[in-house]
């Protein structure tokens, strides 16, 4: 991975040219969040997790590899997969488990970090019931960022397990092999994290994040572009080639009902 990061970044323009990245802002509260809680943390298996961003009522976009068992290789049995729609402080909005999902034809879970897997680590994750919260509203989404072009990302992590954080400003640094390298500030747990462009009257997702990495002492974030490859998820799934929670009958009941907090 190290080696690669410092090969695409052969062409990066010094950051002195870029503009200032904004620092992290917490969404810790019902104002800073109200805007952003459509985002949510992708809890798996009870130990570990993921971010992802609800498209529609029942479709949430996240990366590929948070689907995957990192110790096996295996796909991760969906109904151990919840989502926890703007979760903040211990409560979320609206919590749905995963029914079916669908990674990128061309993705390849593989301990090796490569171009292929990283501009491929995109995945849809169906739910059991549509969010339908008139505070949850679904995010569009948008073309392929070009370089230099200034994007944010709303983000769980390491160090913001609890609530999500905000960075409103931070660069496309490079794009290269279909990836982008930016520098946006992610940790462990960002993965899948929504990059917006905020050209339009309202944010679009045009990344989803796949990795971080480190170069020349600097922390750049590898994302996934969105433009080209939700439509072929879409068309996955509603092909029927996604992967189905593998669930007895009693524990589908479970995953269908629904759970409401008020934010």
């Amino acid at each position: 991975m190290r080696n690669w990061i410092k090969a695409l970044a052969l062409a990066l323009t010094p950051m002195a040219a870029m503009a200032q990245d904004s620092g992290l802002k917490s969404l810790d509260t019902t104002d800073a969040g109200r805007a952003w809680m459509a985002v949510g943390r992708l809890d798996i298996n009870g130990v570990g997790f993921c971010t992802g961003t609800l498209i529609s009522p029942t479709l949430v976009l996240t990366a590929a590899h948070c689907l995957y068992d990192k110790a096996t290789g295996q796909r991760i049995d969906l109904s151990e997969i919840e989502f926890l729609a703007a979760w903040r402080l211990g409560r979320a909005s609206a919590y749905r488990a995963a029914r079916q999902a669908v990674v990128h034809p061309d993705y390849r879970y593989e301990n090796e970090t490569s171009t292929a897997r990283l501009r491929n680590d995109i995945a849809l994750i169906e739910l059991w019931q549509p969010i339908r919260n008139t505070t949850v509203i679904p995010f569009e989404t948008g073309d392929r960022p070009g370089h230099g072009e200034e994007v944010g990302v709303v983000s769980y992590g390491r160090d913001r397990a609890e609530a999500p954080a905000l960075q409103e400003v931070c660069s496309v640094m490079t794009r290269r092999s279909d990836v982008l390298v930016m520098s946006c500030d992610v940790e462990f747990g960002s993965s899948g994290a929504p990059v917006f462009s905020f050209a339009g009257e309202r944010p679009r997702i045009v990344s989803v994040v796949a990795a971080k990495a480190e170069f020349d002492g600097q922390r750049v974030s590898v994302g996934t572009p969105v433009a080209g490859s939700l439509h072929l998820l879409q068309a996955e799934l509603s092909a029927g080639r996604g992967f189905r929670a593998q669930t007895s009958e009693g524990v589908a009941k479970k995953n269908i009902g629904a759970r409401f907090i008020k934010p």
